[in-house]
This record gives C-alpha cells, structure tokens and sequence, in this order.
C-alpha cells in the first residue's frame, strides 16, 4: 500500500495544470530513478497511467542497486508499465525500442562522498551525461532534463543573492570538494553544445535544497540530519553557529518544477527550481524542526565541530535561487517550510 502522504503529493502533481498527455503512449528512460528526486518524478508517470485514460507511458528506470530500486518501488514490481535497467550509467548504454525523453538524474549529491569518492561523484555528471546525451541523439528524444544543481554557482557576492541564472561566482576547480560543482557545471555545456551541434532538445534544472518523503536519513546534509533526530527522538545536534543561510522546497512542489521545464523549457537553457519564499538559516531550521517533534522530545544542543572527517563543509554563507525565470513557465512552489517538513516527518512515521 502506498504512504498517504506520498499519495497526496502525487495527486497534487498530478492535478497541477501541464501538459501530462504529451507522455502518453511514449516511453521515458530516467537514469538514478531509485534517486531522492527522480524517484518521484518515475512515480508521478505511474500514477498517471492509474489516473489518467488514454495510452499509457513506459518508464525505463536505470539503477545501479537493485534491491534498493525493488524496495524504493515495491508498489509498482507487478506494473508492466516499469522497466528496471541495473547499469552504471558511466558505462555506454543500450536500450532496444523507442525512447521519447530522457531524464538524467543519476548523481552522488551529497556532500559526504564528496571527501571520500570525488571521482565516483564527477563520473556520472560528465561520463553518464556524455552516454545519455548520445542515446538522445540516437533515439532523436523529443526531450531531455539533466539535473544540475545550484552549487554551479559557487561562491556567488552578496548583491547577486537571490542569484538568477545567469549570475556566476568563485569555485575553484583545484579543489577537492568542486567535484560535484565543476562536473554539474561541465554536464550543463555539454548539454548546451549537443544541442547547438546535434539539435539534441536538452533543458537543464537546478536544483535547490530539496526535501520530502523518501529523504535519506543518512544523506548527510544537515536537515536530512534533523528530520532523522526528530524521527529518532533524538536532540538534534548543532556544530555550527547555524548563521548559514539556505532556501528549500518541498518535493512534490520540485517535482511539478521540473516536469514543467521539460515541458515548456526552452532548449539549451537552465532554469532554477527552488522556493525563495523559504530561505532560513541553518539555526532556525533546526528550531523549527525540533517543535515539529510528534512526542515533544526533541531539542537543538550546540556543540563543537569535529576537527577532521570526509563531510567537506561549504564555503557559501547563503544560498537562495531567483525563480523569475521558471515562474515565466507557469511554475510556483505553494508549500511552506512549516508543512513541508511536518509532512516529511510524518511519511516515515
């Protein structure tokens, strides 16, 4: 049986107003599809093909771990409608019959491989877009969505905070941990230039910080850190000042963000999916997330930082998008940070 918050997010997706029938009777391949992000965007065409008459759409879902996709998607094992693929998307691809769009999620984002697997990190963003971006060619896709992420911005001046699209600041590509950004930023040209040369029809998202049902609570990152403290009944431990500043958005909210820039996107183009309204710092956060706890047990408890690890801590004091651009395309986010996390907490109760 499915989660009912899940369920309730992927009715809201679905009514959202885009153009779902352009899916109909096509076949969409996601790679990472077992991912956080691309994880709800393979069940939002499943739920679809309940939901909706008319033909129904294929989903070619490309993991590396197949038991965890079989659990991930243990409500959609007997849906002839969904095809696992176990591959590493760095290896080249082959996929017999038809593909119409290609969704290119596969990615290590969190910070802590960044220390301890920079290359396995980079691989997919340049390596695994280099093969897909191919297969799009091949299949002559009518779209393609590669995941960026807002840390191609790097440390961007204060005065380009909320930053646009087109605002760029410093990431120094000796450095360990721009891995993921330099490569996020690497796969965006190269999406750009398989357009320009190859007519590949590419659109790029980026992705801020993003949370909902189905978060690893292991993730590493700090709020994945706090919903797993409050779920745990644990003091969520702070070892920082918290004065960092982030905007999240709430999954389902991300999820109609993204779908609409595959859609109405224009291609070789990137686009910021994020909610601006919900920028907060690390402290409050923790604040807000702790009173959200079901039983009351949870408090913030500040302490040292550890003196080593492989967690390669960010330079970015604060970190919100401009969303002016996707709004263009029809796309607001409409859940706050006080809902959103409430209904984070309660999918996994």
């Amino acid at each position: 049986m499915r989660n009912q918050i899940i369920s309730e997010d992927l009715e809201n997706i679905a009514n959202f107003p885009l153009e779902w029938d352009l899916f109909a009777g096509k076949t969409v391949l996601i790679s990472g599809a077992n991912g956080f992000l691309p994880a709800y965007m393979v069940e939002t065409l499943l739920f679809l093909n309940e939901t909706r008459g008319g033909s129904r759409t294929k989903v070619i879902g490309v993991v590396r771990n197949i038991s965890k996709a079989q659990t991930r998607f243990a409500h959609y094992l007997d849906n002839d409608n969904l095809q696992l693929i176990v591959q590493d998307i760095c290896q080249s691809l082959e996929v017999e019959g038809p593909v119409d769009y290609i969704i290119h999620a596969a990615s290590q984002a969190s910070p802590k491989y960044y220390g301890i697997d920079p290359v396995g990190t980079l691989s997919p963003n340049i390596f695994g877009t280099h093969n897909l971006l191919e297969l799009a060619r091949a299949k002559q896709v009518q779209g393609f969505l590669f995941f960026s992420s807002g840390e191609v911005y790097g440390e961007v001046a204060e005065n380009q905070v909320p930053t646009r699209e087109t605002d760029y600041g410093y990431l120094d590509p000796a450095a360990v941990r721009s891995c993921y950004g330099e490569s996020k930023r690497m796969g965006e040209n190269m999406c750009v230039n398989w357009h320009h040369q190859y007519g590949v029809p590419t659109k790029i998202v980026r992705p801020f910080h993003t949370y909902g049902p189905g978060l690893a609570l292991d993730d590493g990152r700090v709020f994945a850190d706090f919903v797993a403290d409050v779920i745990s009944g644990r003091d969520i431990i702070m070892m920082s000042d918290g004065s960092a500043r982030r905007a999240f958005c709430y999954l389902a909210d991300a999820v109609m963000g993204f779908f609409t820039v595959l859609l109405r996107g224009t291609s070789g183009e990137a686009y910021n999916v994020g909610d601006d309204r919900c920028e907060i710092s690390i402290g409050d956060l923790a604040t807000l997330i702790a009173s959200l706890s079901p039983e009351g047990k949870t408090r913030v408890v500040r302490k040292d930082p550890p003196t080593s690890g492989a967690y390669l801590k960010s330079a970015i004091s604060r970190n919100c998008p401009d969303i002016c651009k996707v709004k263009g395309l029809g796309w607001v986010p409409v859940t706050g940070l006080s809902q959103g996390f409430n209904r984070t907490i309660r999918s996994f109760l």
